[in-house]
């Protein structure tokens, strides 16, 4: 099947692409990597009138790094991420979630912010940035506003952003000081499909191994990335312990509403999301033993 008939207008400048989202709304479509939206119209999945091309927006590329944050352009690339060796000392997380990310060939055209923008709840970014608290910041006409990752996914590939707007960065928080790891795992079919469950944990101990902050999410196993704060909380002031893992990731697994599928049933993937939290938990608690920095 072929894409339905569509207008394509190259943005000269991102002034130039928020004017032809102000006057399309809708039926106006942007596409930087296009790893997600061109296959969809290739099964007219979605039908745009007007596909709007910011791939050669540079303002919208690069990291800059500040003390307590990453501020990522929503047209870098994954594969430039994945990469980037300070960036994988500063957000493990994100590079250990961009490995599970489809294919090399994927990565080379995917965009951190396609990705996160199209909110496929098996996808990893999107778990990754609600594990982590991220921020989006999403440019109008009107102006800039920060929405935070969890008010900015609403739903399967539905998010928060308003139809003339463009999601223009991330703000991607830096935990600082010793003895924080982190882990992300999934399963799927194949390596590089969609995952029928993924798991990610972020975390920190103390000289003494007492847990001090962790972060816990699951991803394909309801509408939009599941985070556990108040579950996650339980395990500060203690050791990261088997047992201790597993009953909180089996506690998580049970608040989740996954769907069935020709692939999974609700209740297998319920089951998956409990080992991969269980395994994630006990892995970025290895990982920060190990760390030094």
């Amino acid at each position: 099947m072929k894409a339905a008939p569509f207008d394509y207008i190259r943005a000269e400048s991102e002034a130039h692409a928020l004017e032809v989202l102000q006057q399309h709304g809708a039926d106006a479509k942007l596409v930087a990597g296009g790893q997600s939206l061109v296959p969809m119209m290739a099964m007219r999945l979605a039908r745009p009138s007007v596909l709007v091309d910011i791939n050669r927006l540079t303002a919208l590329k690069g990291v800059e790094n500040a003390a307590d944050a990453v501020r990522m352009g929503a047209c870098t690339r994954q594969r430039d991420v994945e990469h980037d060796q300070g960036l994988r000392s500063r957000l493990p997380l994100v590079a250990q979630a961009l490995a599970w990310v489809g294919h090399i060939q994927t990565r080379n055209r995917g965009t951190v912010g396609g990705s996160l923008v199209h909110a496929d709840p098996s996808a990893e970014l999107p778990l990754a940035a609600s594990v982590l608290a991220a921020r989006l910041h999403l440019r109008s006409q009107n102006g800039v506003r920060v929405v935070d990752a969890a008010e900015f996914f609403q739903g399967p590939m539905f998010t928060a952003t308003a139809e003339t707007e463009c999601l223009v960065a991330i703000d991607w928080p830096v935990w600082k000081g010793a003895h924080t790891g982190s882990a992300f795992d999934e399963t799927s079919i194949r390596h590089g499909d969609f995952a029928m469950a993924s798991a990610a944990c972020q975390l920190q101990l103390d000289e003494a191994g007492v847990c001090r902050r962790v972060a816990l999410g699951f991803g394909g196993v309801d509408g939009t990335p599941m985070v556990f704060p108040e579950l996650a909380s339980q395990l500060v002031g203690h050791r990261i312990t088997a047992s201790a893992a597993r009953e909180i990731a089996h506690s998580a697994s049970s608040r989740c509403e996954p769907g069935d599928d020709i692939h999974a049933t609700a209740s297998f993937r319920r089951h998956l999301a409990a080992v991969l939290g269980e395994r994630v938990l006990l892995k970025a608690a290895e990982n920060a033993r190990g760390a030094s920095h």
